[in-house]
């Protein structure tokens, strides 16, 4: 049988090790306002069209549907929680995913949906 004793010190060193991965305060508003842009379908949907590459408004339009003002609104908010970056290319201008990891989070949520356990 294990002793209250370690018990406790397990619980403590359970405890420490949370609190050591845990991100600061600030760090933790930061991630649920990015989870928060991308917990609209629209949003989603425009991330999942810029998987293949930048795209101009124009063209997120026609992959996503909608109309350019909602896209353009939905892109604001994306590019406002540095989910996607932009850059100008003449007159257009091409939005993409910001970094590897928000794709890699969009294909992990894909496939967690055939996930059965």
């Amino acid at each position: 049988m294990v002793s209250v004793c370690n018990e406790e010190t397990m619980h403590s060193e359970r405890v420490k090790s949370a609190l050591a991965a845990m991100p600061n305060n600030e760090e933790i508003e930061i991630i649920g306002q990015r989870f928060k842009a991308l917990s609209e379908p629209s949003r989603i949907k425009i991330l999942f069209a810029l998987q293949a590459g930048e795209l101009c408004v124009d063209h997120i339009v026609e992959a996503v549907g909608g109309n350019q003002s909602a896209v353009s609104h939905q892109l604001k908010t994306l590019k406002d929680n540095k989910i996607v970056k932009s850059r100008r290319d003449g007159k257009k201008i091409l939005y993409a995913v910001s970094d590897g990891h928000v794709a890699a989070m969009l294909l992990l949520a894909k496939e967690h949906l055939n996930c059965n356990e």
